[in-house]
């Protein structure tokens, strides 16, 4: 495992800006914590749900432009069904049936996803609200958001307590480094939901997007989206992102898995060598911007999604419309279903171990 090179001392020389984002129906006071670097890149991040609000980055041009999908207030967020920019646990993704076994005892989650249990459950990590102090860090400035999962919490196992740390670097690199201890055993999954959109929230669609996605094989789904447990070849298939494919190229191909997840809702295995370090999964390029993603990660597997469940219903931060395929997200993960799919990489967390993982989203223009 990676050492975790943060420490609780606050920063002496950029102090990180600290806000009100307003409250929550209980009277709760939600803060935001902007990061900036020296390009005038920043990250906006909120307490509640340990959510990334706002990205904004520079095109080719050095325009700037706000990249994650996102709510002007704590409303927004509050009432929010589609995860936007949140921290999502305990367990990331679907759970088949809304349940699993672990040592000899069955697990019994609430369904939230049909007859699957999806992202943590009815109330996961995203609505709870977390503590947040900024922090020292080689990788730029920094906060870390804690929050504290109780034994029994949406029917998940053991007292888990939870530190996400964001950080950014002078070479717009958002670092987003999570560690979890345990008292029980208990199983944990743990990723960032932000849509990104290159060109700028709000836009328009995300079709012509070139996307790369290092993996060799992905993990197909029931009409359920459960995995059925094979580790599929992508060569020949419209899963395939081994070199580059605009997004929309073979979106609308006659094909099983595209009609079950009205698009790309899948897992790919994330081609890997090394655990320990961050290696690059996935790039994206929009090509009339320039702005070019890197999603580098520890994590074995990364979710494509399409924002194919985005209606038009939702009006972001600029006032547009999210429509349907407006945005896509690659969220870094273990595999979907894992606690029930014992050939899949363990997602089992026990009492004296320490889970760790770190992704970095870092944005360049080309």
């Amino acid at each position: 495992m990676s050492t975790d090179k943060t420490t609780s001392k606050p920063q002496s020389k950029t102090a990180v800006e600290k806000r009100s984002f307003g409250k929550t129906p209980d009277g709760t006071t939600i803060d935001l914590y902007a990061l900036k670097n020296k390009n005038g890149v920043e990250a906006d991040i909120i307490t509640f749900g340990a959510t990334l609000v706002s990205l904004k980055a520079p095109d080719r041009s050095g325009n700037m432009a706000d990249v994650v999908l996102g709510y002007k207030d704590i409303d927004g967020y509050v009432s929010d069904k589609a995860y936007l920019g949140a921290t999502v646990g305990r367990y990331a993704n679907r759970v088949a049936n809304g349940k699993f076994t672990l040592d000899g005892k069955t697990y019994e989650l609430p369904k939230n996803d049909g007859n699957n249990t999806l992202h943590g459950g009815i109330k996961g990590f995203n609505k709870r609200v977390w503590t947040a102090h900024e922090v020292s860090s080689a990788n730029g400035q920094a906060v870390r958001f804690s929050y504290l999962s109780k034994d029994g919490e949406e029917g998940f196992p053991g007292n888990l307590k939870v530190d996400v740390t964001y950080s950014l670097s002078n070479d717009n690199a958002l670092r987003i480094e999570y560690s979890a201890t345990t008292d029980k055993d208990t199983v944990v999954n743990l990723t960032n939901h932000a849509y990104f959109n290159l060109a700028g929230e709000g836009s328009g669609d995300i079709l012509g997007t070139e996307l790369t996605l290092r993996a060799n094989q992905f993990t197909p789904v029931s009409e359920s989206l459960i995995p059925t447990g094979e580790l599929r070849a992508v060569k020949g298939t419209p899963f395939d992102f081994t070199t580059a494919h605009a997004i929309g190229e073979r979106i609308e191909q006659d094909e099983e898995q595209l009609k079950f997840g009205k698009g790309y809702d899948h897992n790919w295995v994330v081609n890997r060598t090394r655990v320990a370090a961050p290696a690059l999964a996935a790039e994206a390029h929009d090509p009339k911007s320039g702005r070019l993603l890197q999603v580098l990660t520890t994590e074995p597997g990364i979710q494509l999604y399409t924002g194919n469940f985005l209606d038009g219903s939702i009006h972001g931060k600029s006032g547009a419309a999210y429509n349907r395929r407006n945005a896509f997200c690659l969220e870094t993960q273990h595999f979907p279903d894992s606690p029930n799919q014992p050939k899949f990489p363990s997602t089992v967390l026990k009492p004296g171990q320490r889970f760790h993982s770190v992704t970095i989203y870092k944005l360049s223009a080309k």
